[in-house]
């Protein structure tokens, strides 16, 4: 199989996917991938974070001085030459046997992910195999325990580049000190999202984020409201870059999914009144009905911001499962809202069954928290956890300057 980045994989999928209408992907601030899922509570896919079972929120007032830990010890690596490289190419996988297996072995020895006592065996053994599964999951790779394409881009990494990404987000973690007792924490390049009370976190959530050309924004803000069953109206931007050539291509594609047409006075219009292959759509309004397929799928969740930018539903669960992550116009897609819904407003008649009963019913309605709950999307590549495990991320939005740190966006099936 030829080399190509996750990327160009998922469009690929997305391409097949136009084929049908209702695996067909919706055209939102949102493209979603894969099949519409009937289920109301189907949400839970595997995340590839093995530290997401720790009650430890990822920016507590120990990772600070964690990831200064980290780097002292990563500094001090650098100065004993820093490790070794993995040798050869292609896939490296469980029963294998050969001189590469024992260069994978001394890699991950020098990073600690294997005991130093097996570092000399030509055999790619189950010890090794769950020492790779420890890397990968350090470096938000699926944990599979296969070595391929993503893998050695991140094996390859310099110790030189690891201490600079440290350093700099330690001065990113230095601006985080003061979060509050309740809220909600995004990190972006991890496309992770946290519930946190009292120090504790009580809900996790994967999430689908901002393309590298469309990021997602870095900010400190709150929750305003949460919609059930919402219309979506397409933003401007969405209309230029992807509505109108959509149109061009598939004139049958905004009734197909349920998106009504209003000209400047308001008035609903058809499709064959505009003319495509112009600018004029970029005056009409672009309504999506609410109810199954709705690329904000059932839930809203409103966050006050200047970037046109919120939390949200799909109808397209498979997204969460994928290994890149980084996929919509700038809004957060969120794995289980309904659960984050509900943890957002505890104190109101909008428990989890209730919340269920509202979707069900199609009511559109508006919901408040009690309480202000604060939210945070951040943007940290490399940090340490209170428990002394070293995670680094993908820098996807170019942040770090390195762009060796951007190159394990690839297919780990090499």
């Amino acid at each position: 199989m030829s080399r190509f980045s996750r990327r160009d994989f998922l469009a690929t999928l997305a391409a097949g996917a136009a084929t049908s209408a209702l695996a067909r992907p919706s055209l939102a601030d949102e493209f979603g991938l894969g099949q519409m899922e009937m289920k109301e509570r189907y949400d839970s896919v595997a995340s590839p974070i093995a530290a997401a079972t720790s009650s430890s929120p990822t920016f507590s007032p120990y990772t600070l001085q964690a990831t200064q830990n980290a780097l002292q010890k990563y500094t001090e690596l650098a100065g004993q030459g820093g490790w070794p490289q993995v040798t050869g190419k292609g896939r490296l996988q469980l029963g294998d046997r050969n001189d590469d297996v024992v260069s994978l072995r001394r890699r991950l020895v020098v990073s600690g992910d294997l005991a130093p006592s097996l570092a000399d065996s030509n055999v790619f053994d189950s010890y090794l195999d769950g020492a790779v599964k420890r890397f990968q999951s350090r470096h938000g790779i699926l944990a599979s325990g296969v070595v391929g394409d993503t893998s050695r881009a991140a094996l390859a990494i310099p110790i030189d580049v690891r201490v600079n990404q440290l350093q700099i987000n330690l001065v990113r973690l230095r601006s985080m000190s003061s979060l509050g007792s309740r809220y909600i924490m995004m990190n972006i390049p991890a496309t992770e999202l946290e519930a946190v009370n009292n120090g504790v976190v009580e809900q996790r959530h994967n999430t689908v984020i901002g393309k590298p050309d469309r990021p997602s924004p870095v900010m400190s803000t709150e929750v305003q409201n949460v919609n059930f069953n919402p219309f979506w109206t397409v933003p401007l931007s969405i209309i230029k870059k992807d509505l109108i050539p959509m149109m061009q291509k598939e004139p049958s594609y905004l009734a197909d999914h349920h998106i009504r047409i209003y000209n400047p006075q308001g008035q609903e219009i058809q499709a064959e009144q505009i003319n495509w292959n112009t600018d004029e759509a970029t005056r009409m309004r672009f309504t999506q009905d609410p109810g199954f397929g709705n690329s904000l799928g059932q839930v809203r969740i409103n966050i006050a911001n200047k970037y046109g930018v919120y939390m949200h539903d799909t109808p397209y669960k498979s997204v969460f499962g994928s290994e890149y992550r980084f996929d919509s116009s700038g809004c957060a897609r969120v794995q289980d809202v309904r659960e984050l819904c509900a943890w957002i407003l505890q104190g109101t008649e909008y428990s989890r069954d209730h919340i269920d009963e509202v979707i069900r019913s199609g009511a559109r309605l508006t919901a408040s928290p009690v309480q202000k709950v604060p939210v945070f999307w951040t943007y940290v590549t490399a940090w340490a956890t209170p428990e002394g495990i070293i995670q680094f991320r993908d820098d996807v939005y170019n942040k770090d300057g390195y762009a060796s740190l951007a190159v394990v966006q690839q297919d780990e099936q090499g």
